[in-house]
């Protein structure tokens, strides 16, 4: 026995030295992204061909005498880059005001300008289109004030969907470029003045190339998210988009036209992509002054300092009010708010229901199943996958890299249609089961969909960690797997656990790819929302929506402390 022991040993602090060893390691993680990721993607492209005629979907997709496809791919494309472009000028903007300036409000501002991320999309447009729509409070409020006949203004069409997109997704700019700006060094900035240049061209020459890098990660994250937008050309009257298309060609059962458009939306997000990556690598970002921290400047001039007092109230009102509006209408009675302007009447019955009625907690607890499922996959292969990349060396390293990141840069809806494409018979890779209107279908869709999350986040914990540890532990006597268990696991469990629990929440409140491939034994969270939506079940939707806000300000609040908990144990 005790030879067996020491034989064990002895092969576990042999095999990671072994050049076979990495390989053994990533084949399984090669094997899942194949299954799940290339096969579906290839089983879309050859269904876009089929038919006696190869050709022939691509041909109507692209015929001048029908042109629903190509408006559909036009607004898409408009609608993204405008997304992007307003997105980034708000999130920059706000990043560079908080960072750079103390001014009365600023503190309360800087934990307000996050509200945002605490609204899912699918729960940002409702609210958004209870208080700017047609028939939202706003609107009904002037037109009952001034007597009018019609409301004075609505949010409506392209320009309504950019607006519920800026609100949405602007932090993902802001949190990027606060990064940035925290490290730029204020003597490049000095060094241009002394030299003759005015505020403007500093900007253009030296901050924002400097920003280069965090916008363009951002940008690829808010057009990929537009390009996937469902809910908001929906309710803001802008009929056709190439994801409402892709799910009107689904439901009709026109499986090849689907595909044909999913195939097409993913060469523009792909397109977008390398054009990005080339604006990027054009030139380089790295700073390599001396890395002095930035002092804000105080505004003293009485002025500016009360424009900043009136500013912070309007912009806290703002950022407040989707989630008030979201509270209020919650306990509104059923079919009780039509055309008031605020609801009458109140009750506490829909958060009853939510954990005692069944069928009002069944897509609760199907989401949380479902959400659960996806995780533990995304925990196992993520972990594994980010130590490969960051701790081993092995060819294919790059086509690993793009493989797990190809989800996240494709829609939602893409992603599902790969899914329907590769599983609607039966595959070898489930097990000769045709997985289409199973239980398995969402929690594959969200382990693809967000395995990118949790790989990102234990890879930036892995960078951070010093491999000399690591290399002291072996040299001691510690086997690969014990080192692995008592030194690398516990100091990256930090970022293990916020990319988990980012990951588990955008598993619950994914809509996008759910809408297409939920069963009515599978009803997720998400879907519930929008059915009871539609069925004028304002109060129910609400209380669903309040419910997934208060999960990821929860998310939030655990992440906060573990960067901090990671912070205090780094120093």
């Amino acid at each position: 026995m005790k030879q067996q022991v020491e034989y064990q040993t002895s092969w576990w602090s042999r095999a990671p030295r072994s050049p076979y060893f990495v390989y053994l390691l990533i084949s399984p993680l090669f094997l899942i992204l194949f299954a799940y990721v290339v096969y579906p993607f290839y089983s879309t492209f050859l269904q876009s061909f089929s038919g006696d005629d190869t050709l022939a979907n691509y041909r109507k997709f692209f015929s001048l005498e029908s042109t629903a496809n190509l408006e559909a791919l036009w607004n898409s494309v408009y609608i993204s880059i405008i997304s992007v472009i307003c997105c980034a000028v708000v999130g920059v903007t706000m990043a560079f005001l908080l960072e750079r300036y103390e001014f009365p409000g600023r503190r309360l501002l800087s934990v307000l300008v996050l509200v945002p991320m605490a609204l899912p999309p699918l729960v940002g447009v409702l609210s958004f289109t209870f208080l700017y729509g047609e028939s939202g409070i706003f609107p009904r409020f002037f037109q009952q004030l001034f007597a009018l006949e019609e409301v004075p203004f609505s949010l409506k069409g392209i320009w309504g969907v950019v607006v519920v997109h800026t609100f949405t997704m602007y932090t993902y700019f802001y949190l990027t470029a606060s990064a940035a700006i925290k490290g730029l060094d204020p003597s490049l900035e000095e060094a241009a003045t002394s030299l003759g240049a005015g505020r403007i061209r500093v900007w253009r020459k030296v901050i924002l190339p400097m920003l280069t890098p965090s916008i363009v990660a951002s940008s690829l994250l808010v057009f990929m998210v537009s390009m996937a937008s469902y809910t908001a050309p929906l309710m803001f009257g802008v009929e056709r988009t190439m994801t409402m298309q892709i799910y009107l060609a689904r439901t009709n059962g026109n499986l090849d036209m689907a595909a044909t458009q999913s195939t097409i939306l993913s060469i523009v997000s792909i397109l977008f992509l390398l054009i990005m990556r080339w604006y990027q690598n054009r030139r380089n970002y790295q700073n390599l002054s001396k890395g002095v921290s930035v002092h804000r400047s105080e505004v003293t001039s009485k002025p500016l300092k009360t424009i900043s007092i009136f500013l912070s109230f309007v912009g806290t009102l703002i950022l407040i009010l989707p989630i008030l509006v979201l509270i209020l209408i919650s306990f509104s009675k059923d079919g009780a708010w039509t055309i008031q302007i605020l609801p009458t009447d109140y009750t506490l019955d829909h958060y009853k229901a939510l954990f005692t009625d069944e069928r009002t907690w069944r897509p609760i607890w199907n989401s949380i199943q479902m959400g659960a499922v996806a995780t533990v996959g995304n925990i196992l292969f993520g972990v594994a996958a980010a130590y490969a990349m960051v701790r081993l060396s092995f060819k294919g390293k790059s086509l690993l890299d793009t493989l797990i990141m190809i989800p996240w840069a494709l829609p939602g809806t893409v992603v599902a249609v790969n899914l329907i494409a590769a599983f609607s018979t039966e595959s070898p890779f489930a097990f000769n089961q045709v997985l289409i209107g199973t239980f398995w279908i969402l929690p594959l869709a969200y382990f693809v969909r967000h395995l990118p999350l949790v790989f990102r986040s234990t890879s930036a914990s892995l960078l951070q960690l010093d491999q000399s540890i690591e290399e002291a532990s072996r040299s001691l006597g510690a086997g690969w797997w014990y080192t692995f268990k008592r030194i690398v696991l516990p100091l990256t469990l930090s970022g293990i656990i916020a990319g988990t629990l980012l990951a588990l929440v955008q598993s619950i409140g994914e809509f996008v790819a759910s809408i297409l491939l939920y069963s009515t034994t599978t009803i997720p969270l998400s879907v519930a929302i929008f059915q009871k939506l539609y069925a004028f079940k304002f109060g129910t939707a609400c209380a669903y929506g309040v419910l997934q806000i208060l999960l990821i300000l929860l998310v939030l609040l655990i992440s906060e402390k573990l960067s901090k908990g990671s912070a205090g144990s780094a120093i």
